[in-house]
């Protein structure tokens, strides 16, 4: 995610903080500031935000590490001002896998929250409610129902979040896949405008997480949505078979005369005409800023990469295209190039056979 930096790594999965995280960070400060509280108050309400994040963290690893028990892997997770976000190299397939995942995380807060409740019972510690918001109260019980709240709002079957995830593979249990996400992302998007009128209202910043859930409600049914046309179709369909191929030993003067000649800007590198890297454009244009036009492809290639087959089914392909991070990834019969599949060509692709399908013509 753009504007994110890295601040650790766990299970093998970085833990990014976004840039927006900061306006939290003032909101507190202003809260307490505005309240007539003194300094060490305000750093307390820090403190205090900051566990109520630790606790949004381990949500998020709950989703991740249930997922990955499912051979899912999870990217990174990043903190945004209104949560966390697991990236998930893909929902599993299997709607109780789903099921299981978007309970881990809810369920973390539920552990969580007995654990303070034991803790506090032992140690004899405050249990008076009507004392307790965001700027005073006693700690622990203000992170223990902050917890509850926390497990309450995220299972509203507002997709994408939790509940809309469980909504989502409970409908598939009886229906089709396809189907189950187009209604449960309506529901979700219902929820945000519900979200935006009480935002007006009582709270602007519900207006915020009913923008998050209504576009992430879209994205979801479109991914879905374009899921469901790549079925059973072969990347031979789909794949570019007209395209210029780089040898290792080229140098990079040669690649940009073949970006300003074509419409090609990602390249396989080939040594005894087998497939052995890719030059990106962004990585020849980073090399280019920093003088090198004449170095050679070889040290400028990426060397790990995905690659497809002509008969693959282009389902699976977009996953390995997702999984590589990259635009382009070689597609190969016996070990030979035959073509290229592209985010470009299979967004071509898609929109061709939705237009095709509107006039109900065979594709």
């Amino acid at each position: 995610m753009k504007w994110s930096w890295r601040i650790g790594r766990y299970a093998g999965i970085d833990l990014r903080i976004h840039a927006t995280f900061a306006l939290i960070i003032a909101w507190v400060i202003y809260i307490h500031w505005s309240s007539g509280h003194d300094i060490k108050t305000t750093i307390v309400g820090l403190i205090f935000v900051l566990a109520i994040f630790g606790c949004v963290i381990l949500h998020e690893f709950g989703h991740a590490l249930t997922a990955r028990i499912y051979g899912i892997k999870t990217k990174d997770i990043t903190l945004l001002p209104i949560g966390g976000v697991a990236r998930l190299e893909k929902m599993p397939d299997d709607p109780k896998q789903e099921l299981w995942v978007a309970l881990a995380g809810p369920a973390v807060n539920v552990v969580i929250a007995i654990i303070i409740f034991f803790f506090i019972k032992i140690t004899g510690g405050s249990m008076i409610y009507e004392d307790i918001n965001m700027a005073s109260g006693s700690f622990l019980l203000r992170l223990m129902v902050l917890n509850i709240i926390l497990v309450v709002f995220n299972m509203l079957p507002a997709f994408p979040m939790d509940g809309g995830r469980v909504l989502r593979a409970l409908l598939a249990l009886r229906m089709n896949y396809s189907k189950a996400t187009g209604i449960a992302s309506k529901i979700g998007q219902a929820m945000a405008l519900l979200f935006a009128l009480i935002g007006i209202f009582y709270n602007p910043f519900l207006i915020f997480i009913a923008i998050f859930v209504w576009i992430g409600a879209a994205q979801e049914a479109n991914m879905i949505k374009m899921k469901s046309s790549l079925w059973n179709i072969p990347v031979s369909q789909a794949m570019v078979t007209s395209f210029v191929s780089l040898d290792v030993n080229d140098t990079l003067a040669r690649a940009v005369n073949l970006v300003l000649s074509g419409s090609q800007e990602d390249f396989p590198v080939v040594e005894r005409g087998k497939v052995v890297g890719i030059l990106t454009k962004n990585d020849l244009l980073y090399s280019l800023s920093e003088g090198n036009i004449n170095q050679l492809v070889r040290d400028v290639m990426k060397t790990s990469y995905l690659t497809t087959n002509p008969h693959e089914y282009l389902q699976s392909a977009m996953v390995s295209l997702q999984k590589s991070g990259l635009k382009t990834i070689p597609v190969l019969q016996d070990n030979d190039l035959v073509g290229l599949l592209t985010t470009e060509n299979l967004s071509k692709f898609l929109i061709i056979k939705d237009t095709i399908g509107r006039n109900n013509r065979d594709y």
